[in-house]
C-alpha cells in the first residue's frame, strides 16, 4: 500500500540577489536556497530562491489545509520583513503545494485548499499558489 506524500513551501525567487541577504532580513532559516549569482558564468541570469518548507507528510489522509496553516503560522510573525525583502529585491513570492498521490484506488485523494485567512495573508504578500501533483 503506497501512501500519499505532501510538502508545503513558501518561496521567494528572483534575479540578482543573495539568499543569505533574505535570511538576514526575514529572520528565518530557510529549508533550501539556490544562489543563482554563484552560477552566472553564462550570458543568461539564473534565478535565485529562498524557500521555507514544512516537513514531509506521508499518510493516507493528508490535510493540506492544516499543513498550509501551520507553515503560514511559522512565517506570519516575519510578515513585515518578508514584504521588505520582496520589495527590496523584486522577489516573486509563492506557496507551493507538492503532492505525490498514490495510484492505489483505496487511498484517499487529499482535498487541496487554503483557508480564507491564509489567502488574505498571501494576498498581503502578493504571493500566488502553485499546486504540483504527481502520481506514483
Amino acid at each position: 500500500m503506497a501512501l500519499n506524500e505532501a510538502v508545503i513551501s513558501f518561496t521567494m525567487a528572483g534575479y540578482g540577489f543573495n539568499p543569505d541577504d533574505i535570511t538576514e532580513i526575514v529572520g528565518l532559516e530557510p529549508t533550501t536556497i539556490i544562489n543563482g549569482n554563484s552560477r552566472q558564468g553564462e550570458n543568461n541570469p539564473v534565478i535565485s530562491s529562498w524557500e521555507f518548507s514544512s516537513a514531509k507528510s506521508v499518510d493516507d489522509d493528508i490535510d493540506v489545509y492544516y499543513m498550509t496553516r501551520m507553515l503560514i503560522k511559522q512565517i506570519e510573525p516575519a510578515k513585515d520583513n518578508i514584504i521588505t525583502a520582496i520589495e527590496r529585491y523584486s522577489l516573486v513570492p509563492k506557496i507551493l503545494i507538492k503532492l505525490v498521490i498514490s495510484k492505489d484506488e483505496d487511498e484517499a485523494i487529499p482535498d487541496i485548499g487554503i483557508s480564507t485567512r491564509n489567502i488574505r495573508f498571501l494576498a498581503e504578500l502578493g504571493a500566488f499558489v502553485n499546486v504540483d501533483i504527481k502520481k506514483r
